[in-house]
């Protein structure tokens, strides 16, 4: 008997997923990104400087910042003050090597960009909501730069998607939410570009292992949900002027 999905979807649909742009009033550009019932909300704030190791280069940098707040899951969870977790270490720095590789860093200039990623909600697929989200508050971001005149163009060279896969009962799925999240004997994260140029893949056998045809499988559903996100995002900025 194969896996029923929770909430009916087919293996290959993604959720409903929209971006609510300029969410926050301060930031330089602001992204709530709901995925299901996953809600992320990405901030980005820019600084006229960057890290010592690039002073001098002409190149600017992105880092990224991840929490999960305390209402977030149905029990609380605690806030991370001094001390991050593993998990919330591997995330944020995920986050920041997704979207660096979205742009020209010498085109960039010496600023630093700060993406701070905070999960209002969750269910399963946050990282990816993240890195999904975030893109579009980074596109944003780069265009007011252009439109106050610190950049002649934007830096912005590739779009980026991220999307969450997962083996149940042997079959691929996409874009789990938490009971498939938790039941999957296989799960994936993968992240690409507008040319389905993989950046990033994490994926681990959580109970035995998997075949190499099983991860060509997973791979191609990843990358239908990764298409059907990058035209969402283009829509987005698309449909308004910031």
């Amino acid at each position: 008997m194969s896996w029923q999905r929770p909430d009916g979807r087919q293996p290959d649909r993604l959720r409903p997923i929209r971006f609510e742009r300029n969410f926050t009033r301060f930031a330089a550009a602001s992204v709530l990104t709901h995925c299901g019932d996953t809600q992320v909300l990405c901030n980005v704030s820019i600084q006229e400087s960057v890290p010592k190791f690039l002073e001098g280069t002409g190149k600017g940098w992105l880092t990224a910042e991840y929490r999960m707040l305390p209402g977030a899951t149905p029990q609380r969870h605690e806030r991370e003050f001094l001390k991050l977790s593993g998990r919330t270490q591997e995330i944020q720095r995920l986050i920041g090597r997704s979207l660096r590789a979205s742009l020209d860093l010498q085109a960039l200039g010496e600023r630093t960009i700060i993406v701070d990623a905070d999960v209002l909600q969750a269910d399963a697929g946050t990282r990816t909501t993240a890195i999904t989200g975030g893109f579009v508050a980074l596109a944003d971001a780069m265009e007011k730069l252009v439109e106050q005149g610190k950049l002649v163009r934007s830096p912005i060279r590739h779009q980026v998607a991220a999307i969450s896969v997962g083996l149940l009962q042997g079959e691929p799925f996409l874009d789990l939410n938490y009971p498939e999240d938790v039941a999957a004997e296989v799960d994936f994260n993968v992240v690409m570009d507008e040319n389905l140029g993989i950046i990033e893949i994490q994926g681990t056998a959580e109970d035995g292992t998997f075949s190499r045809s099983q991860l060509n499988q997973l791979l191609d559903c990843a990358e239908k949900g990764i298409r059907d996100l990058l035209e969402l995002q283009r829509e987005t900025l698309r449909a308004s002027t910031i």
